[in-house]
């Protein structure tokens, strides 16, 4: 296993709630190399971030470890079936339930 590969997977496997469901394969191409992420559908939303925040910090790091050893390395993150991304844009997520007045409290009875 090439040093970019083990280091995508040690970063992911610390971070994911499944360790063991994390596995990459490499390809190398004349574009340079493409390492593919494959995770536990799970460990999805942990691997994406906030929008995107923590994919791209791994991308980050990893073109850096590439740029070490004279190569270009990117980062595909593989949808797994069953991941709770949505990817239908016409569907809308569920809202959040309003509160209810059954509420014996009021804000008038909070000081801050």
């Amino acid at each position: 296993m090439e040093k970019d590969q083990e280091f995508v997977e040690y970063i992911v496997k610390a971070l994911v709630d499944n360790p063991s469901d994390v596995r990459t394969e490499r390809a190398v191409d004349e574009m340079g190399v493409l390492i593919t992420l494959f995770i536990n559908p799970a460990d999805m939303g942990t691997v994406i971030g906030r929008m995107g925040q923590t994919a791209k910090a791994v991308r980050t790091l990893l073109r850096v470890v590439g740029a070490k050893h004279k190569a270009r390395v990117n980062l595909k993150i593989n949808e797994p079936e069953g991941s709770h991304r949505n990817r239908d844009a016409g569907h809308q997520a569920p809202q959040a339930a309003a509160p209810s007045n059954d509420s014996t409290e009021s804000m008038d009875d909070f000081t801050l």
